[in-house]
């Protein structure tokens, strides 16, 4: 059966999770405690430079069997901007992150997250779920990570290595935020925080995201279906 739950201090749409589909609800809920237990101990945790991320063990996200189907919103944005979704197989799919790069996606990370408010998408648009450019300076999480995306690309990146991901937030809520995929390893751009982590040390549930070499989204680690993203 569905189970739901609301934030309505910073996410304020709606998550709900299938897991009937893929999983119970007992090991949704594991899933999310240990994921609570990791962000805890997290806090207070330095922003790591480009030299010392060079010293840690490469991690990726991992993936699962399947095609996942991205959120309605996501395929209206497409089709409102279809150059976003479109994967050119010529570009490289993990970014070489020296201190240059590193630098370039910690600053506009920052100027993103410093210059775009939050509002939930009912106030902004009218609807309950749109992806889109915050170019009015509102928005919420999606609209945080489309938004660094173009900077990063115009900034020179390969828009193949950064990809949206949808994820549960230390709440149990939608949430998404922007993986990019470096030889270092996936890091993730969030409008949450400034800090730039490694996507094992977020405290999040990942569930699917973009894939890198077609539209086909692809299921994650932590599988289950969420119908409506998060708008912080």
């Amino acid at each position: 059966m569905p189970w739901t739950t609301k934030r309505t201090c910073a996410c304020y749409p709606v998550a709900e999770i299938d897991t009937a589909s893929r999983g119970n609800l007992a090991w949704f809920l594991r899933t999310v405690a240990i994921s609570l237990l990791l962000l805890f101990a997290l806090v207070g945790v330095p922003r790591a430079s480009a030299g010392e991320l060079h010293q840690l063990n490469a991690v990726w996200i991992p993936t699962a069997d399947g095609s996942a189907q991205p959120t309605d919103a996501w395929r209206e944005f497409c089709e409102r901007s279809p150059g976003e979704c479109m994967i050119n197989p010529s570009e490289p799919a993990t970014i070489e992150l020296d201190e240059r790069v590193w630098n370039l996606i910690i600053t506009i990370n920052k100027k993103v997250n410093t210059a775009v408010s939050p509002q939930e998408d009912i106030n902004h648009w009218g609807v309950i779920d749109r992806w889109d450019y915050p170019d009015d300076g509102y928005g919420d999480c999606e609209d945080y990570q489309i938004l660094k995306r173009r900077r990063l690309v115009e900034a020179g990146l390969p828009r193949r290595a950064l990809r949206m991901v949808v994820v549960l937030d230390e709440l149990g809520a939608g949430h998404a935020v922007m993986a990019i995929r470096t030889d270092q390893g996936d890091f993730i751009l969030d409008n949450k925080r400034d800090a730039v982590l490694p996507w094992h040390q977020t405290g999040y549930v990942y569930i699917k995201s973009e894939g890198d070499r077609t539209h086909a989204w692809i299921w994650l680690s932590n599988q289950a279906v969420v119908t409506s993203t998060a708008s912080r």
